[in-house]
């Protein structure tokens, strides 16, 4: 084989790839190749994505809120909670000062 026949096989070997690879390229296209009404299957799918983020969204904000509402009323129930135990603690032991205070006037009564 000289040198004419050489490159001559070889355009031949690389022109038969190229074809080979552009039908596969046009085959793949061909059966991957999205079709209008895809299309608009696709903006509707984005579309309600879209709206279930935003859906989301609302909803982390609406938690952290009833959170933050709750929160706050936890520590005001938890203060008044605090204060009426004081009250109370306030309240047996002037009971029991004034027991103590009438049992010592049934004494000196008594007497």
């Amino acid at each position: 084989m000289n040198r004419t026949e050489f490159i001559i096989a070889t355009a031949i070997v690389l022109f038969v790839a190229f074809c080979v690879g552009w039908f596969a390229n046009w085959l793949i296209h061909r059966f991957v190749r999205v079709q209008p009404s895809e299309v608009g299957e696709l903006e509707r799918l984005a579309q309600e994505l879209h709206e279930a983020e935003e859906t989301r969204d609302q909803a982390i904000t609406y938690l952290q809120q009833r959170e933050a509402e709750l929160t706050n009323q936890l520590s005001q129930t938890e203060a008044e909670l605090s204060a009426t135990m004081e009250g109370l603690r306030e309240a047996r032991y002037e009971a029991e000062q004034l027991r103590v205070h009438l049992e010592k006037i049934t004494r000196q009564a008594a007497e």
